[in-house]
């Protein structure tokens, strides 16, 4: 203990019991000044003397004089403390100072972790909910710059001569740009792009930045970091991170948290570039397997209706096709057909019977012959699926259109004539791809100029719907649409046919719906030359 008049130290440290406590103690009175103190407390407050007030700490002297002492907390030296008062004899203050350096530092860090934890939670969020390369590549630059940096680079590998570059300066304006240089020509750039692990920042000469991985206005580069971005499988890139002069350089643990960030953002630049490439070939495929845009062919009118059976798909079973007269085939052949199942699978295999009837153009006006050869190739294939179609060979006599029409296992084409009378024609088959050898018989129909051939799937007579639901559009009510037809353009037709479907199937399932419209056009009406006579239809 620490030396002090007799009379003080009587009933003051004793009546604590503070001469073995384990914490410094101090005791103060009511002005302040300070009673006494054990050894602990003197080695901590070396200024500290008994019957004098208590130089330092300000937070400790100050609560020695406080009517009512209440536990108070503050810093000796580089050393953080709680004191805790407890009354003594004689209206003294004892108080019981608790070292919380340890404590604090560990709260610090606990929260500092929390905000890591929080900042990487945030940046998934953010980079996942986009599949756009460009958009992750923006966001993984604007993150950094807000919590990592005072400026950031995001740089994608690329197998041209110009990198491309999305940069976020310190205002948190996002640019972007392409930089014909070599990646050796900024250190640790080349290694990072090939996926190494990062060169520590201490060993990167910020002076070595190139002008332009600074952004404008930027002013000189205190620090510099770069760290590679990992994708699947090969690298996504790489992050450079900026620090103006004025600002410490990178910490160890702020490196670590920059390579988690970055395994993120890499994840999420990575994912969005795959899924670019699949959405690219998938678009190329697409292209293929979607029905095509129909037009005026050989001054016959064709138009053309597709609806799949599923709302966020593309292609189904349901297909056709137009296929202009050529050197082999001196008439237009149209195909409309209808596979097995629905689609993706079902898709692939109308692309596969699409591709053979092209092959067999040459055979067109056969169409026996050709459906035969379908049929062995659909047999001799894989796919256990098959499907139904109709051939229409078509072309123009004088202003007439003439149709050979010829149905395997589809439904027979409906004939609309200019006076709202609607014909089934005469043709009928099997199947395409069941059975070793099929029948056909084909029928032989005249159009007049604005009557109509139309062609459709079962999607159309099988949708369900109506007042209750559940009830088939069926072939009556479909023949009574196209009588409403009569007279109008090949387009108008399909519309028409598509909206009443449409219509009828409300919000309910449905299959795969096509149909085609083939129509001898009316011409251009021309008025009389002396105003008062009827004017004249020309083809």
């Amino acid at each position: 203990m620490t030396s002090s008049p007799a009379g003080s130290r009587t009933g003051v440290l004793a009546t604590v019991s503070a001469h073995t406590a384990p914490y410094p103690v101090v005791v103060m009175d009511a002005d302040g000044r300070v009673v006494d103190l054990n050894g602990a407390a003197g080695a901590l407050l070396p200024a500290a003397c008994p019957g004098r007030t208590l130089p330092s700490p300000a937070w400790l002297a100050g609560a020695g004089s406080a009517a009512h002492p209440r536990p108070v907390t503050g810093a000796v030296g580089h050393r953080y403390f709680s004191a805790h008062p407890s009354a003594v004899a004689g209206g003294a203050t004892a108080w019981w100072l608790v070292e919380e350096t340890d404590h604090r530092s560990a709260v610090r860090e606990l929260e500092a972790e929390r905000g890591r934890t929080q900042f990487l939670t945030e940046a998934s969020t953010a980079l996942l909910a986009s599949l756009n390369l460009d958009r992750c590549m923006e966001v993984t630059a604007r993150l950094a710059t807000e919590h990592l940096a005072d400026a950031a680079l995001v740089i994608a590998p690329t197998a041209t001569g110009k990198l491309p570059v999305v940069l976020c300066d310190h205002r948190g304006t996002v640019s972007h740009d392409a930089v014909a240089v070599a990646p050796d020509a900024m250190p640790g750039l080349s290694e990072a792009l090939r996926g190494f692990p990062p060169v520590p920042s201490r060993w990167i000469d910020p002076a070595s930045a190139p002008d332009w991985a600074v952004p404008e206005g930027f002013g000189a580069v205190g620090s510099l970091a770069i760290t590679p971005l990992p994708g699947h499988g090969v690298p996504a890139g790489a992050l450079i991170l900026l620090r103006r002069a004025q600002q410490a350089a990178f910490t160890d643990a702020e490196e670590t948290l920059a390579g988690l960030f970055a395994a993120r953002a890499g994840a999420a630049m990575s994912a969005a570039r795959l899924y670019a490439e699949q959405n690219t070939i998938s678009d190329i495929l697409m292209r293929e397997l979607l029905p095509p845009t129909l037009r005026q062919v050989e001054g016959v009118e064709f138009a053309g209706g597709y609806r799949p059976s599923g709302n966020t798909e593309r292609v189904g079973g349901d297909f056709y096709d137009v296929h202009p007269p050529g050197d082999d085939c001196p008439e237009t052949l149209a195909v409309l057909g209808d596979v097995a199942g629905k689609g993706l699978e079902a898709a692939v295999l109308t692309g596969k019977i699409r591709n053979t009837l092209h092959a067999l153009l040459p055979l067109a006006g056969d169409h026996a012959g050709l459906l035969r050869l379908l049929n062995n190739a659909m047999r001799t294939s894989h796919h256990t699926r098959f499907a139904t179609l109709v051939l229409a060979s078509v072309h123009r006599e004088e202003r007439d259109v003439v149709l050979r029409l010829t149905s395997a296992g589809h439904p027979a084409p409906l004939i609309v004539r200019r006076d709202g009378s609607v014909e089934e024609a005469d043709t009928g088959g099997t199947l395409i791809g069941v059975m070793p050898t099929i029948t056909s018989r084909t029928s032989r129909v005249r159009l007049a100029p604005g009557e109509t051939c139309l062609l459709y799937t079962d999607g159309v007579t099988e949708a369900r719907g109506g007042p209750l639901g559940d009830t088939f559009f069926g072939e009556q009510r479909l023949k009574r649409a196209a009588a409403e037809c009569a007279g109008m353009p090949a387009q108008a037709v399909v519309e028409r046919i598509q909206m009443l479907t449409s219509q009828w199937i409300g919000g309910g399932r449905h299959d795969d719906i096509a149909v085609m419209a083939i129509t001898a056009p009316r011409g251009a009406h021309l008025s009389a030359v002396d105003g008062r006579t009827r004017g004249r239809y020309t083809a």
